[in-house]
């Protein structure tokens, strides 16, 4: 009888490795569902950009670009047969509530609203999503809701712009200690922590926002504005916060961004309009005090 159990364990378990691998998900019938297409990341997320183009936003006088503060996406991860869905959607304050609405009678789950930045002019809210199963599914519920803001969608990713980054980009490198990446008129960099983070037992890759985010967009003479956010755990917080303040650079909100991450994590965001080197050391002083994957 114990030879018969054993034998029949052993042909269950052969028998799961001989099925087929799940099929990989769909992304132009995803794309067709949500309304916009985007494009598969190295780490085989599928992210879909949301920049609202259609807002003019000013800062302390400083013009915002798209690409710089007003991003929004949303990234697409498979899970088997099914899929994760996370996003950071940019909101003006009227489309808050009606597309928060919608999403959740589709079945996405909110997980923040919040202010990225202080002074702003309109003021722009984010929201972030989060929804699990079928990937066709995810994605009409999520054109549903943003259907309810004004958020430019249709077509295809749109070519970016040549680089206009008129400040020494490679010296903000070396001060950093990591390689940015030119995106039209802004210098972005996309920085891991050093452990990965997880969501309902699945690796949150930097695509669908676990990774430190600064962006550079150049207001002339040398100098630069930068925002962004910084993934941090409870013991790095206060280190970052006194970082930042020594070197002149704002803090603009303390959140999270998720509800079940494993580690816990709070998302900091900042901002200045300073000295491009000035800003680069402030930043490379706040980046010492937390555990980073090594460039």
């Amino acid at each position: 009888m114990h030879a018969k159990l054993v034998t029949g364990a052993m042909l269950i378990a052969m028998s799961a490795l001989l099925q087929p691998a799940s099929a990989a998900p769909d992304w132009q019938t995803i794309a067709k569902a949500l309304g916009k297409s985007g494009a598969e990341t190295p780490d085989g997320v599928y992210r879909v950009g949301l920049p609202r183009t259609d807002l003019k936003v000013s800062l302390d006088g400083v013009a915002l670009k798209p690409g710089f503060a007003l991003g929004g996406w949303v990234a697409f991860e498979p899970m088997g047969n099914q899929t994760m869905v996370m996003g950071d959607i940019v909101l003006t304050q009227d489309e808050v509530n009606p597309v928060m609405k919608k999403l959740e009678e589709g079945g996405i789950e909110i997980t923040a609203v919040h202010n990225h930045l202080l002074r702003a002019e309109p003021m722009t809210l984010y929201m972030h999503v989060f929804g699990q199963g079928d990937p066709v599914t995810l994605a009409t519920a999520l054109h549903a809701g943003l259907a309810l803001s004004k958020t430019p969608m249709g077509g295809g990713a749109q070519p970016q712009a040549a680089p206009q980054i008129d400040f020494d980009a490679a010296g903000v490198d070396q001060t950093i200690g990591y390689k940015g990446k030119a995106n039209g008129a802004i210098y972005q960099f996309t920085i891991p922590r050093a452990k990965p983070v997880e969501e309902n037992g699945m690796e949150v890759p930097a695509a669908m926002g676990s990774a430190i985010a600064i962006n550079f967009q150049s207001t002339g003479g040398g100098k630069a504005a930068i925002t962004g956010d910084f993934v941090l755990t409870a013991k790095e917080v206060n280190l970052v916060i006194k970082a930042m303040q020594d070197n002149g650079i704002e803090i603009t909100a303390l959140h999270s961004h998720m509800l079940d991450e494993q580690p816990r994590l709070f998302f900091m965001h900042f901002w200045a309009n300073d000295d491009v080197q000035k800003l680069a050391k402030g930043l490379r002083a706040a980046l010492d005090k937390v555990a980073v994957k090594k460039s």
